[in-house]
């Protein structure tokens, strides 16, 4: 489970910047020196304000007006250049951290075992790894540029204001202690909402991830409108949870606004009765005017910015949650037993028992599969055959009991090097969005072009090839889509034989097919099981008669074992499946 505690802002940032940021310490110093430099033209372009009216408009001073035409020109060219710098320079850094964040997540969530991810839909954390880690880019886009250059401008104009009048200063901020508690409490409101938000968000992708799996079936039962009607639900609740969110985002500028009301309306009055006594100048109250109007535009950004920074910490808070969750299977270190040589992969299952939540699966389960021979595995749905090729393979850990190879406990040895140990083909042929090539050799790039040849006439994949419009390279389609069934499974069964592993695992891998794919199915993967310890998970008892032993589990037990003649004889469940099956006697 992701750890539902809230972290602290502190170690939010703290985990950004040690992860993240400190590594691009140049770019972001160089970064901070151009948001310096335009946020200070804001406080340049006041000043200039007084000589152009005192000098040029009201004294008529012509040589004055090149002076000031050309520095007023200077200052918008130098915020110009500076601006466009540092936001190409920031977007860079975030698009950077953005694509890092989500290749980090996306590597700590294939740690996690599957316990995790039946408790997690993909589309919530499709939602996680997509969604939330914008919230880092947020971070680049308006908080860090606000703190450079928006700090920097309200900085500057502040100063040339009271350069030219701390009393009228002083009058402009009178309401500003008004802000101190409404914003403290929209904070801790845009936080939370925000947080809920992002939960909205994710229920949504989770909806779209059910719809688009389960596409099929909808059409088929004619459940478009409920399908409709539950996503429309859960889009309004996240329509609500944003509009909070947005109205706690936009009550800390309207605040200022407010603010800055009451202290021009201030400043007007008390400053208007000075010019009209010829104690100040039109210059010096306009130089002042523009700095203070100025200067209510970056503040608002930096009111802002505290919303928008507690709904991007709402987002990191997520990320960093999943990478602070451990993974539960991991290698020992160093690994206290070896991987098991080809020929000695003897499986054994000892008192193994093995529980979903409460639910148990595996009741002190014990079995022997022999090296180099094949054990099948029959009995009813939900006797726990599945879960047996779970645990082999270290996708989840028994609570009870041990598990061997050769003679070694499995959790003792490298977990790359155990999994290293297995092929699986199942009844479900997991393919991917590539090419019929790439679905084969998964990211290898040490296989020659005679090798590969002889998988796909081992697996009989060669024979559909010829058919295909660009042959090895024809797309397969989203999760295999542009293949049928049959040549689904054939390519699961090349990739199994170029991955040439000691051990194979089939689940239903023919189950699902018709007569004439089935026969070529099976015959690839007769050719696949030779000489490797294979288990065989069979529903269709037709084709595990030849096995060397056959297993006939029942409620998480193993109940009786033998040959198939032996369990005719035996009578019990396994000749009860027979008949039913067959309908006859053997």
């Amino acid at each position: 489970m992701i750890d539902p505690r809230p972290a602290s802002e502190r170690t939010l940032i703290a985990w950004v910047w040690r992860n993240y940021l400190r590594k691009r310490m140049p770019f972001l110093i160089v970064a901070l020196l151009l948001m310096t430099v335009e946020g200070s033209m804001l406080g340049a372009l006041s000043y200039l304000m007084q000589p152009m009216f005192d000098d040029v408009f009201i004294a008529g001073n012509t040589s004055a007006v090149y002076g000031v035409a050309l520095a007023i020109s200077g200052v918008f060219v130098v915020r110009a250049v500076s601006a466009l710098s540092h936001r190409l320079l920031m977007s860079w850094i975030g698009e950077r951290v953005t694509a890092e964040v989500q290749s980090d997540l996306l590597r700590h969530l294939m740690t996690l075992d599957q316990a995790f991810f039946q408790v997690h839909s993909p589309g919530n954390l499709i939602e996680r790894v997509r969604g939330d880690s914008a919230g880092i880019r947020q971070i680049f886009a308006s908080v860090i540029a606000a703190f450079g250059r928006d700090f920097v401008a309200l900085i500057s104009l502040l100063a040339v204001a009271i350069y030219i009048d701390w009393v009228w200063t002083l009058v402009a901020a009178i309401g500003t202690p008004l802000l101190i508690i409404p914003v403290v409490a929209l904070q801790r409101l845009v936080r939370r909402t925000s947080r809920a938000s992002r939960a909205a968000a994710a229920q949504n992708s989770n909806r779209l991830d059910e719809i688009f799996h389960g596409i099929t079936t909808i059409q088929l039962t004619g459940s478009e409108a409920r399908e409709a009607g539950r996503y429309r639900q859960s889009v309004d609740e996240f329509v609500r949870a944003q509009l909070r969110a947005e109205a706690g985002s936009a009550g800390i500028p309207a605040l200022i606004d407010i603010v800055a009301a009451i202290g021009f309306a201030g400043v007007l009055t008390y400053g208007g009765m000075q010019i009209i006594g010829g104690e100040k100048t039109v210059g010096e109250f306009m130089a002042f005017f523009t700095a203070m109007a100025l200067v209510f535009d970056p503040l608002r950004r930096l009111g802002g910015v505290s919303a928008a920074l507690q709904n991007a910490m709402a987002s990191v808070e997520r990320m960093y949650g999943i990478l602070q969750t451990p993974p539960s299977i991991t290698s020992p270190v160093p690994p206290r037993a070896p991987v098991p040589a080809r020929e000695d992969t003897r499986i054994e299952l000892d008192r193994v028992t093995f529980a979903y939540g409460m639910e148990p699966v595996l009741r002190g389960t014990s079995f022997v599969a022999e090296a180099g021979q094949t054990t099948a595995l029959v009995g009813p749905s939900g006797a726990g055959k599945t879960t047996i090729f779970t645990l082999l393979t270290r996708l989840a850990d028994p609570q009870q009991g041990a598990i061997r190879i050769g003679g070694y406990d499995l959790r003792d040895m490298d977990l790359a090097g155990l999994r290293g140990m297995f092929s699986v083909v199942s009844q479900d042929a997991a393919l991917f969005d590539e090419t019929i090539r790439d679905n084969i050799l998964m990211g290898r790039i040490d296989v020659s072009q005679s090798r590969l040849e002889e998988v796909l006439e081992a697996a009989h994949v060669a024979e559909f090839l010829r058919h295909m419009p660009q042959g090895l390279d024809t797309p397969a389609g989203p999760r295999g889509s542009g293949l049928s069934g049959g040549q689904r499974q054939r390519v699961a069964i090349a990739r199994a034989l170029l991955r040439d592993a000691p051990i194979l695992l089939l689940d239903e891998a023919t189950s699902a097919l018709d007569a004439q794919s089935e026969a070529l199915v099976q015959a690839a993967l007769d050719r696949l099981s030779e000489g490797r310890t294979t288990l065989v998970i069979a529903h269709r008892l037709a084709t595990v008669r030849d096995a060397d032993k056959i297993l006939v589990m029942d409620r998480g037990e193993v109940r009786q074992q033998g040959t198939h003649a032996e369990l005719i004889a035996q009578g019990g469940l396994y000749a009860d499946l027979h008949r039913l099956q067959f309908k006859t006697e053997v």
